[in-house]
């Protein structure tokens, strides 16, 4: 468990999985069954985080290790980690808190040998871009009709250090 001013990130457990698909409801309209939850997290247990304040869970991050051509260079296949999902409550956005996650998280995929880190994000999602590019994360290309809602999304990654 990690403290970053008055909210801290720690892993998540089985037991927070209503809370988060509670968090995944409220903040997306990407919404996911709780088998699809627990699949991500047996996946890469180690990056699916939560951020907490108090015992209240205001946010959460999931992540998934693959092997894929890299988003890079497409040429070459790698290992690679797949932020699948990233939500903060609204009372507790711009706090540092979905930095934070996705800091955490890339130590964890680091860890476990990735060599990149990827992520779609909504083309609209202009703090959520912003908050990828200074954490070392770049545009690759743009996927249309990439959301259910058939909202476009740029695929953002990321070298990982060796």
């Amino acid at each position: 468990m990690v403290t970053i001013g008055t909210y801290q990130v720690r892993r998540f457990a089985p037991d927070d999985l209503s809370a988060v698909m509670e968090i995944n409801r409220t903040c997306l309209p990407e919404n996911y069954n709780s088998y699809f939850f627990m699949e991500v997290y047996q996946n890469c247990p180690e990056a699916f985080l939560l951020a907490t304040v108090g015992e209240k869970i205001v946010g959460y991050m999931m992540c998934r290790i693959e092997h894929g051509f890299s988003e890079l260079s497409r040429l070459k296949m790698v290992k690679k980690a797949h932020l699948v999902s990233l939500a903060v409550v609204p009372e507790f956005r711009r706090m540092g808190i979905a930095q934070a996650l996705v800091k955490e998280a890339i130590d964890a995929v680091t860890k476990r040998g990735a060599k990149e880190f990827y992520l779609e994000v909504r083309v609209t999602n202009e703090p959520g871009i912003e908050l990828y590019r200074q954490l070392g994360f770049s545009i690759c290309r743009k996927v249309s009709y990439y959301y259910h809602d058939g909202a476009d999304a740029y695929v953002m990654s990321m070298k990982m250090a060796d």
